[in-house]
């Protein structure tokens, strides 16, 4: 383990952390939901463009994904977001959880797509 990537991990962390509070502070539960459809296409994105590519050096990429984006998106908060609108509404808590997961693989899709469009359109 290099103390390159921890650094690069925990740096990029501690900005993914802050977005995400900005958001969920702003915005409650649907903060949350943005905040995770955000890294969903987002981390899709910097997968399947930049790191099969190898684009950028692999702290960089650790710092990014791991970091910025792992950061970013929480799956407790979600959990948290799910039970709480349900008990204020059994339909709007349903409703949040599958737009966000419905939601979160159509936006990694479109990072996937989005990817895939740059690379054709570089090879060209």
């Amino acid at each position: 383990m290099k103390l390159r990537n921890l650094i690069a991990v925990a740096g990029f962390a501690f900005f993914g952390g802050i977005f995400r509070y900005f958001f969920s502070v702003n915005l409650n539960e649907w903060g949350i939901l943005i905040v995770n459809l955000i890294g969903c296409l987002v981390l899709a994105f910097l997968t399947y463009y930049v790191i099969e590519r190898d684009l950028l050096a692999g702290w960089l990429d650790l710092g990014f994904g791991t970091g910025l984006i792992g950061a970013f998106t929480t799956f407790s908060s979600f959990t948290t977001s799910v039970i709480k609108l349900t008990q204020g509404s059994l339909f709007v808590g349903i409703g949040y959880f599958l737009v966000s997961l419905l939601g979160g693989f159509l936006a990694a899709l479109v990072g996937y797509l989005l990817a895939q469009l740059l690379v054709r359109m570089e090879e060209k």
